[in-house]
This record gives structure tokens, C-alpha cells and sequence, in this order.
């Protein structure tokens, strides 16, 4: 009797010195960022309505990926949004915690989708830039939101969509994407500066390959400098196989018959600690055309600071 009460003890001690962690709480989590293509439900603008076929294809890719936070750009406006939160919630995808953020482009616009709650939004909707001595609004809003996905781990997420690369009369489209970089930077820079290992994914389509000044600006240097994840390709028919080469583009560009890079998943010192590269990946479908000119990726990640 004496030896069992001593070993309840001893458990008890263990136990009161061993992290907590709720039986309901995730062990890992997938945060995914997807372009859809013009995703509206009518016509918009100067924009023609998506089809029914391609938004079948939007929802089977999403679905497929199963992410707990989904980044969106080239959503329509919120009641497109709430379609596509709707069908994936008929595919068992339920995603019930919103965010959708406008800017100076009033055709397209970023959105998010998160399993877990939203406890803090700090859009960007007016954010401007002089270029030639002239003022320039950035193309589209940037969503910056504090997630909760457990009581003990929560991350930034910060996602927009850069300027495109299509010529501008304006001014020049490779200036005007690096001077919304720079914004976007900024918006970084205000989180990690008085906080060097907070918990931080910066995501979405930048327009821009890695070599060029607007990736480089956005990457930046030093304590707050973030990692490019650079997921490469996995079907479900294959998987990438040792000596394979890695294929990570995520963009077909039509017009010039080009595929390149320009999707991100950017990590803070601190995400990147937490990131599981294996289940990390650039989603390869028989049919990804359909659904968008853009592939979607995917990085998933250990919920609990490291």
C-alpha cells in the first residue's frame, strides 16, 4: 500500500512538471495559399463570371489539400467568398472563421479561411507609395491576423496580392510590384522588430520570381529576415523520388507559355522552427488548369513553439 501511494506521488509530480496539452488540442496544422482566378460568382467589373465547371475544381483541390487556414487572392467580392466557404463545408471542409479585405483594385480581392479562430485583424486597405513623384495605391489589401490554434500557440498570418506583371500605362509594373514590396515589408518589419522570433507566415502570389528585387525586399536580411519554404511538387499518384529533380513551379503564364514561381509561403526565424518541410508541397492534379492559372501549396507545421 505504502509502495502505490509513493508511486501516485511520483506521477502526480511528473505529470505537474510535464507541458500541458489538451486532448483536443492539434498536433500539427496545414496553412495553404491558393490564386483562384478571378473566383466570382457573376460578372464583375471587367471581369467574366468563373465557371461552374472551374469552381468544382477550385473545391476538389481544396479539399484535397484539407488546410486549416487557406490564404486566398482573386477572390471575388465577400458573397463569392462565402460560396466557396459553403461548398467546402458540403465536402466536410469546414472552415468557419472569415476574413476579407479589399483595396484600390475593386475587381479581385484577398481573403482567408480559417479552421481556428481569428482573435486579432489589422487590415491594410489605403496603403500608398510615391513612385516618379507621383502617388500610387497598392493593388490590393493586405490581410494581417492574429490565429489561435491552440491556448498555448498562436502565429501571425500576413498574405496579399502584389501588383501584376502585366504592363501598366502608368508606370513601370516591375517598380510599382517592388514599392508594394516594400509595404509589405513594412507591415513584416512591425511585427519582428520588437519581437524577433514571433510566430509569422507571410503568404500569397507575389508576381515575382525569386531572384528578383521584390522577392529579395520581401525575404530582407538579418534577425528579421524569413525563410523561403520553396515546397516542391506531390500528386497523389507520386511521390517525389530520391535524385528526382524538384518541380516548384505554381503559375502558367498563357501568353508567353511560361510556368515559374511567383506563389510564396515566406517564414519568420521563429514559424520556421515549428515547419514539417515533409508535409510541405506545390499540389500537382490532372486537371489543375481548370481550376486556376495558379497551383495551389501547402506547408504544414507542429503546433507547439519550439
Amino acid at each position: 500500500m505504502v509502495w502505490r501511494w509513493i508511486q501516485v506521488l511520483v506521477l502526480g509530480v511528473l505529470a505537474l512538471r510535464a507541458p500541458f496539452v489538451s486532448a483536443g488540442d492539434p498536433e500539427d496544422f496545414r496553412v495553404a495559399t491558393f490564386n483562384l482566378e478571378n473566383y466570382h460568382l457573376h460578372p464583375f467589373g471587367n471581369r467574366t463570371a468563373k465557371s461552374p465547371e472551374s469552381r468544382r475544381q477550385v473545391v476538389e483541390e481544396i479539399v484535397q489539400i484539407h488546410p486549416d487556414v487557406l490564404a486566398l487572392q482573386e477572390v471575388g467580392d465577400r458573397g463569392a467568398l462565402d460560396e466557396l466557404q459553403a461548398r467546402l463545408r458540403e465536402r466536410g471542409l469546414t472552415l468557419p472563421h472569415v476574413e476579407h479585405v479589399s483595396g484600390w483594385d475593386t475587381n479581385i480581392f484577398v481573403g482567408v479561411l480559417s479552421r481556428f479562430p481569428i482573435t486579432a485583424r489589422r487590415p491594410h486597405v489605403r496603403e500608398s507609395y510615391l513612385l516618379n513623384g507621383r502617388r500610387f495605391f497598392t493593388s490590393r489589401g493586405i490581410a494581417e491576423l492574429d490565429i489561435e490554434v491552440s491556448p498555448r500557440y498562436r502565429f501571425t498570418l500576413v498574405t496579399t496580392h502584389l501588383k501584376s506583371r502585366r504592363q501598366s500605362v502608368l508606370a513601370d509594373e516591375s517598380e510599382m510590384r517592388e514599392a508594394e514590396s516594400r509595404i509589405l515589408r513594412r507591415t513584416v518589419d512591425g511585427i519582428l522588430e520588437g519581437s524577433p522570433q514571433a510566430n509569422v507566415i507571410v503568404c500569397g502570389d507575389f508576381n515575382d520570381t525569386q531572384d528578383t528585387p521584390t522577392i529579395r525586399t520581401l525575404i530582407g536580411r538579418g534577425r528579421t529576415s524569413l525563410l523561403d519554404s520553396r515546397p516542391g511538387e506531390r500528386s497523389n499518384e507520386s511521390q517525389r523520388s530520391e535524385g528526382q529533380r524538384t518541380v516548384t513551379w505554381t503559375h502558367h503564364y498563357g501568353k508567353e507559355d511560361t510556368y515559374s514561381r511567383i506563389d510564396y509561403i515566406l517564414l519568420s526565424k521563429g514559424m520556421a522552427r515549428e515547419w514539417r518541410p515533409e508535409g510541405s508541397y506545390v499540389l500537382a492534379t490532372p486537371h489543375w488548369g481548370l481550376a486556376s492559372d495558379h497551383r495551389p501549396l501547402v506547408c504544414e507545421f507542429v503546433a507547439k513553439d519550439r
